[in-house]
């Protein structure tokens, strides 16, 4: 069992001390399921303006479940107003050589105390279908976890699963949950070397020293291998962590760009690899049907890469309880984000309050 399942003392997170600087130690290889997480659902959302033969039972009955994803949860958050949706996207860094998710999944998706959510965010699509939000939480996040008390935020599913994590990501934002989305890293390889890799720009010249690779400042045109490696990336990087979350959102965009560009849609044969590869990757709870996911995704046809907001939710910074290294979120800026998400204003928030994160070159 790692250190991440057992419960530590209280500690009160809503100070004003100084945060520690020391980067976070060395996560697990498996936090690449973050990247292939919402590469996988992203695209299975944006990819439909094609044609609505691509969203056939064919595809979706790829999708593997979850089931007992909301069982027991209680006193939950007030369904978004009108037509908005939250779906919390999850990675967990169990590692395994067989897949856990997805039509191909040989292996458990949860196993008790052995599995930790290796990435959360909150994917908000607004009542209006014209545009959304993803918001990341980062992993070593330090809140209250529903029943276990204070611990690290990925603790929740090692604890008891995909509804505990559920519940404790509806305490931590007063958003109502209303589906899940989970994928393996597997599904953000394929997905990139599906599309014939992507272009993204490095904006500055780093070393990861860990496994000897020197990104050049400028456009890369990277394979699914490559952008696994760059999305990885701690060592290096002066933000540690939050560095590696700018870049994921860093190749998100660039991942939406190219899937939605006139090469992939104008092929039908490219679209439908693409979406074969997402589908294929993908677990979702029970409770959500083809039908629904079939109508979401049709109507999300006049989305665009442009029209999706990435952010994190506010930190204080690092810092440290007991041996584990934590981060420290800004409750009171967070409570401001989350409203915003609410009310579909999450791009005016932004605008307004810019990056919640440390300012680093990424």
């Amino acid at each position: 069992m790692n250190e991440s399942t057992t419960p530590t003392e209280p500690v009160e997170t809503e100070t004003d001390e100084p945060a520690s600087t020391t980067p976070p130690r060395k996560r697990r290889t498996l936090r690449r399921v973050l990247v292939g997480l919402l590469a996988c659902f992203v695209v299975l959302a944006l990819v439909a303006a094609g044609g609505a033969w691509y969203l056939q039972d064919r595809l979706v009955g790829q999708v593997d479940r979850v089931d007992d994803a909301f069982t027991g949860l209680e006193n939950r958050p007030a369904p978004a107003s009108g037509d908005g949706l939250n779906i919390l996207l999850m990675g967990t860094d169990r590692r395994s050589d067989a897949p856990t998710t997805g039509e191909d999944a040989e292996a458990p998706t949860w196993l008790p105390g052995e599995q930790r959510s290796d990435s959360l965010m909150v994917l908000h699509i607004d009542s209006d279908r014209d545009s959304a939000s993803i918001v990341s939480i980062p992993r070593d996040s330090w809140v209250t976890i529903p029943g276990y008390g204070p611990n690290k935020i990925n603790a929740a599913f090692s604890f008891a699963g995909p509804s505990l994590a559920v519940q404790t990501v509806e305490e931590l934002t007063d958003l109502r949950i209303d589906h899940l989305a989970i994928v393996d890293w597997d599904g953000f390889q394929e997905l990139t070397d599906e599309l014939g890799g992507v272009t993204i720009n490095v904006p500055e010249t780093v070393r990861d020293s860990a496994r000897g690779k020197t990104w050049e400042a400028g456009e890369h045109q990277m394979d699914g291998e490559e952008a696994l490696l760059y999305v990885r990336q701690r060592y290096g990087l002066p933000g540690g962590d939050f560095d590696r979350i700018k870049r994921q959102q860093n190749f998100l965009r660039a991942l939406m760009r190219q899937t939605l560009s006139g090469d992939t849609m104008s092929s039908p044969t490219k679209a439908y690899g693409v979406l074969s590869a997402v589908t294929k990757h993908l677990t979702v709870d029970s409770e959500w049907s083809t039908g629904d996911m079939r109508s979401l995704v049709l109507s999300l046809r006049n989305l665009r890469a442009g029209d999706v907001t990435f952010t994190t939710v506010p930190v204080k910074g690092t810092g440290r309880v007991g041996a584990q290294s934590i981060v420290r979120l800004d409750r009171a800026k967070g409570r401001e984000l989350w409203g915003a998400v609410r009310e579909d204003r999450t791009r005016e928030w932004v605008e307004e309050n810019g990056s919640a994160l440390p300012k680093s070159v990424s």
